[in-house]
């Protein structure tokens, strides 16, 4: 089969368009503005984009059916990231097999093992943490796995995420060039790579570059929930601190919360930067600055990489750790 080397982001790209708005073109969705259909449409012609390619040229072995795993479907991060993995999903002629796991490394096996046995040809996982357990179950099956949203520490494992420490270092930067110290890192479970690793390595760099003395006092482990957030409140203010980047929007409301409710006035007597920006930091009030990501590139990229895998394609190294850009959306938490 002939590769192809048009995708879906050379045509969003040269339509000067984003990847969902191609998708949905090609899926046939009438929620495209008829002037913006026609000029996808244009490119996609000029460019002979067949976005169905790979899915012909598929065995007829394979079951065209795709497992994603999902720590909490209430959670909007992962929520956005499904929505790109979906919508690459069906371009592909790819169902879907969506599943829940809590967050819990038990369940996440189970879950893992129901949909080995129901043949997938892949798996996209959405977690904070990929279990060893989980790891051999999926080595052991030569079951294609991508990571979405998050980090493993493990090269054989394809990931798509952004550069969570630089995120990290930037987002501490920011609250240090105000606040000047006394920044904290409030965060989900240290136990998983990307907090205890990865972003503390950041917020750890950041406090370097300021010529400010890393406190481990500063750093408050939560279980990830908004009441452990919102408990954790007072510990910061009488530890005197002024400033907090959190890991998570679900955290970051918890805080807002609780320092509203003491009488504590955001930004002027303390500011935070979140770090996913999902709906949470838009409707908080008042509203949370927050690191950016393209969530539902994460997902729509996560699920092209696993589209290749699955067809046997071999992906060189830096192909299986893809990092896109991410950026920040100053809102009313920090001062300007």
């Amino acid at each position: 089969m002939e590769k192809q080397s048009v995708t879906i982001y050379t045509v969003a790209r040269e339509a000067r368009v984003s990847m969902a708005t191609v998708s949905r073109v090609v899926n046939g969705n009438p929620n495209v503005k008829p002037a913006t259909r026609q000029k996808v449409l244009d490119v996609i012609k000029r460019l002979n984009y067949r976005p169905n390619a790979v899915a012909r040229g598929l065995a007829s072995k394979k079951t065209t059916t795709v497992g994603v795993i999902i720590p909490r479907v209430t959670n909007p991060y992962f929520a956005d990231l499904a929505l790109g993995i979906d919508d690459i999903a069906t371009m592909y002629k790819y169902n879907i097999i969506l599943t829940n796991s809590d967050n819990e490394d038990d369940r996440i096996l189970t879950v893992v093992r129901n949909l080995l046995a129901k043949q997938v040809d892949g798996v996209i996982f959405m977690g904070y943490n990929l279990p060893d357990a989980v790891k051999d179950e999926l080595k052991g099956s030569n079951t294609p796995v991508v990571v979405a949203g998050s980090v493993v520490e493990d090269p054989e494992i394809a990931t798509v995420r952004i550069d969570y420490e630089e995120a990290a270092k930037e987002a501490t930067a920011k609250l240090l060039e105000s606040v000047h110290d006394h920044v904290a890192f409030v965060t989900g479970p240290l136990e998983y790579a990307i907090n205890g690793t990865t972003r503390l390595a950041g917020y750890r760099a950041a406090l370097k570059a300021a010529g400010v003395d890393y406190d481990k006092s500063l750093v408050f482990e939560t279980d990830g929930s908004y009441q452990a957030s919102y408990d954790q409140a007072k510990s910061l203010l009488d530890k005197g601190v002024k400033a907090a980047y959190v890991s998570d929007d679900t955290l970051a409301v918890g805080l807002l919360n609780a320092l509203t409710d003491a009488g504590v006035k955001v930004p002027d007597d303390f500011a935070i930067i979140s770090s996913n920006d999902t709906t949470y930091t838009k409707i908080a009030r008042p509203t949370i600055s927050s690191i950016t990501q393209p969530l539902y590139d994460l997902g729509a990229v996560a699920m092209r990489l696993l589209t290749k895998l699955m067809d046997g394609e071999e992906a060189r190294p830096e192909e299986k750790d893809v990092i896109l850009e991410h950026g920040f959306a100053q809102r009313q938490s920090t001062k300007q």
